[in-house]
């Protein structure tokens, strides 16, 4: 990981860089890896992510001069239900679109790839040609070479011993062998990236893990052999298996009982180990040693040579660690990779394009170190990485909720909900009703509409033609106010600020490059104190935004207000109806216009109402103490039983929300794109004068070519847009889109996607490919439902 970027900051330009390793290069979890890397993974952007290393380790020898072994075998994964062959399908959708290359296979073909496999349970197999495996000295060495040439700098041997601010704001890093004063620092310390970020005061949500890989005595059969086995990745075996020169390797992730390394002195490092391994424990994985010896009967026959018992550190999400770490200016995280060989080149890519221009290429959402706050504890933390290492070969399918460590971070009606029969899904740490099974029915996950999109289809109707209710009290709530308030914000934001206390405006934060990096929904409520909503899934990282930015000469104060504030949106034709009687104020339009707030009392409650909400209907979100949040519920739901009110969840949300072509922050508005590109300059105002990113947003408006953000009607069937999905004309992949879902008011599928100019006319003919049958796709120019806003304005 550390070499990775050192060599892409050397190759975008950098000249003053120093890796500082505390051993010998490669030592820690480097050198005893098995060195797989694979194209298929289910997320779009560690897809993007792993193509990197498989597009580098082929041509570095040539590079370099520098061995770096690296093994083009290909490799498959197998499928043994339905549920699995739909996810090769969608990774397959886009993989072209990535770039690797990738075929759904039968069992014949299977066997003629690896004639030793059995087939028995398999349904399909995803065989990706471009794959391979690759030394993890050698590649590490070659590479580092390749960073020295372009005159980076490596220190090896001497461990980090401390690290602080210095008076100018820069840092000084305490080594054995040397001190160096440093602008940027980056954590790429892999298992001892917890003990480098206790230097700062940081603590970083990993934890490590013990992971084994035998290696057996050579095999007859792979002696006779020209041409090396494909790797294989395998859901009955939890884990992989290939060849290794004339022997097997077969890795184990145990689906229970797995252990952390150092468990004795609390999962920490020892300091003094640079190579560490520990005794092997074939107990411990013996019954899927079993299976693998199943799947390749050669292998039993042999006796095992050695078993590589190391260290690996996981993430609660088995994600990395990229970007800032929360509030330290310039000091960087490129850590918490398991499987670091094949995700350094393109972390240390895409980390050096953010270090370089304030942004990299793909969408950093999943992978930013800010994306777990306070909440992730040790307790937390310790139960999902225990997860993740258990699930690394159980496909995650949608819908389906994982519950370890889970909750941390809930609303007071949580169990009340719970009660009534909501499913929760987590973000942010934060429990958020899902969906509402009235009779008790699981949703029974899968990549195709499940049992619950007629439950679904029920709470849409209900916003639709009567009145929710919905408890969205996991919003990120910030209060930033003080004298400088307005000049800050109007500053740092790309619209203009609301001009009247209650007025409300939605607001972007812009990188110096005119990219997207937060969205807020500002609320003024008096001339000095202005209230910010944002994701939960980037509470962290808006805070860190909204403290960093502040000039040294701003009086300006900002507060967390998200554990302080719970919401109840309330919203369809009634609601008007319903809350009127309760409130203390008129809510009709004169009195309460569309995007205004105002203090309501209702009841002995005090609450702030927003005439604002994401459905597109009537409606208000109400903002409360958190510990009125219950009795707030109580009245709501007791006075709107006239009415038929009805819970609804995100599910209903992301399908209202997609028949008003409402923008989602992270999926359609990312680093990755301009206020131009997603169709959003009506929220720029160029008129006001300087603000963050301005100049890079004006040169964006005079472009006439590149990507723009289309809006499509697909004539799915069973299935719906997820992200990722490829959109085609002919054989040509134009793009893949970014999200989806079936609208019930309008009874169609929709999705948003980014196409180049020439493909947006109204009407034009295009394709979107779900889970391998192709669907008609129409442009559309405006939102399917209510494009004039009667219904929201009513």
């Amino acid at each position: 990981m550390g070499v990775g970027l050192l060599y892409h900051l050397a190759e975008l330009g950098w000249k003053d860089l120093l890796l500082i390793e505390k051993g010998e290069l490669t030592s820690g979890s480097t050198w005893h890896a098995a060195g797989q890397c694979a194209s298929f993974l289910g997320s779009y952007g560690l897809a993007k992510v792993h193509q990197c290393a498989v597009s580098l380790y082929p041509k570095l020898e040539a590079m370099t001069g520098r061995y770096a072994g690296w093994h083009g075998c290909g490799g498959i994964r197998l499928a043994t239900t339905p549920e699995e062959v739909d996810w090769f399908r969608y990774v397959q959708g886009f993989s072209r679109d990535v770039g690797f290359r990738m075929e759904i296979i039968g069992s014949r073909e299977i066997q003629k790839l690896n004639p030793f496999v059995t087939v028995e349970g398999v349904l399909a197999g995803a065989w990706t040609l471009d794959d391979g495996h690759v030394d993890p000295t050698g590649c590490c060495q070659a590479l580092a070479h390749a960073a020295r040439t372009l005159g980076a700098e490596i220190l090896r041997h001497s461990r980090v011993t401390g690290i602080e601010r210095t008076p100018g704001g820069e840092w000084l890093v305490r080594s054995e062998k040397d001190e160096v004063v440093a602008e940027h620092v980056v954590n790429a310390a892999g298992c001892y990236a917890g003990e480098i970020a206790r230097l700062v005061g940081a603590r970083i949500p990993l934890v490590n893990m013990e992971h084994q890989y035998v290696v057996t005595e050579n095999l007859r059969e792979f002696q006779e052999r020209t041409e090396e086995l494909p790797v294989m990745r395998d859901p009955y075996v939890l884990g992989y298996y290939r060849q290794e020169q004339k022997a097997g390797l077969i890795g184990i992730y145990e689906p229970r009982g797995a252990r952390e390394a150092w468990a004795a002195g609390g999962g920490v490092p020892d300091w003094s180990s640079d190579n560490e391994l520990f005794g092997g424990d074939i107990d411990r994985i013996a019954p899927w040693l079993e299976r693998a010896m199943e799947r390749m009967p050669i292998f039993a026959s042999a006796g095992i040579k050695r078993i590589i018992h190391g260290a690996i550190a996981h993430t609660p999400d088995g994600f990395p660690l990229l970007g800032p770490a929360p509030g330290l200016r310039n000091f960087w995280m490129c850590c918490g990779s398991s499987v670091g060989i094949a995700q350094g080149p393109g972390c240390g890519k895409y980390l050096a394009q953010w270090m370089s221009s304030g942004a990299a290429e793909i969408n950093m959402k999943e992978f930013d170190s800010r994306r777990f706050g306070p909440f992730a504890d040790s307790a937390y933390t310790q139960a999902k990485c225990h997860d993740d290492y258990h699930h690394m070969f159980v496909t995650h399918l949608p819908g389906e909720e994982r519950q370890a460590g889970r909750p941390v971070r809930r609303s007071p009606l949580y169990e009340r909900l719970k009660g009534k029969g909501c499913i929760y899904t987590e973000g942010g740490g934060y429990e958020r009703p899902q969906w509402f099974s009235l009779d008790g029915t699981a949703e029974r996950p899968g990549f195709r509409r499940s049992n619950a999109f007629d439950y679904v289809r029920a709470e849409c109707r209900a916003v639709a033609e009567r009145v929710g209710i919905c408890d969205l009290s996991s919003f990120a709530k910030f209060e930033v106010s003080g004298r400088d308030a307005a000049r800050y914000l109007d500053r740092i934001l790309a619209n203009r600020l609301p001009r009247r206390p209650g007025g409300i405006a939605l607001a972007h934060l812009l990188t110096e490059s005119g990219r997207i990096e937060a969205e807020f929904t500002v609320t003024r409520i008096h001339d000095d104190c202005f209230y910010l909503l944002s994701s939960i899934a980037a509470e962290q990282r808006d805070f860190d935004f909204l403290q960093m930015l502040r000039a040294a000469d701003e009086k300006v104060r900002i507060d967390n207000l998200t554990e302080r504030r719970g919401v109840l949106v309330l919203a369809g034709p009634r609601s008007r109806e319903l809350l009127a009687p309760l409130a203390s104020a008129a809510l009709d339009n004169s009195s309460f216009p569309w995007l205004s707030a105002r203090a309501l009392q209702i009841g002995n409650i005090a609450a702030l109402a927003l005439r604002v909400n994401y459905v597109g209907e009537l409606g208000w979100e109400l903002h409360a103490p958190v510990q009125d949040l219950p009795h707030l519920y109580d009245r709501l739901w007791s006075a709107g039983q006239p009415h038929g009110i009805a819970d609804f969840g995100l599910y209903a949300i992301n399908s209202l929300r997609m028949e008003k072509a409402y923008r989602s922050w992270g999926s359609e508005l990312t680093n990755e794109v301009t206020l131009a590109e997603s169709d959003m300059e009506r929220f720029c105002a160029l008129d006001k004068g300087e603000f963050r990113g301005r100049a890079a947003t004006l040169e964006a408006l005079r472009q006439t070519g590149g990507r723009r953000l289309a809006y499509l009607a697909i004539s799915a069937e069973d299935s719906d847009v997820r992200g990722g999905e490829p959109i085609l004309a002919g054989e040509t992949v134009l793009g893949v889109t970014t999200s989806g879902a079936y609208g019930y008011r309008i009874e169609r599928s929709l999705a948003f996607a980014y196409l180049e100019p020439n493909w947006l006319d109204r009407g034009a003919a295009l394709e979107v490919e779900l889970l391998g049958t192709r669907y008609g796709a129409t442009v559309l120019d405006r939102a399917a439902y209510d494009p004039d806003n009667v219904r929201i304005r009513a």
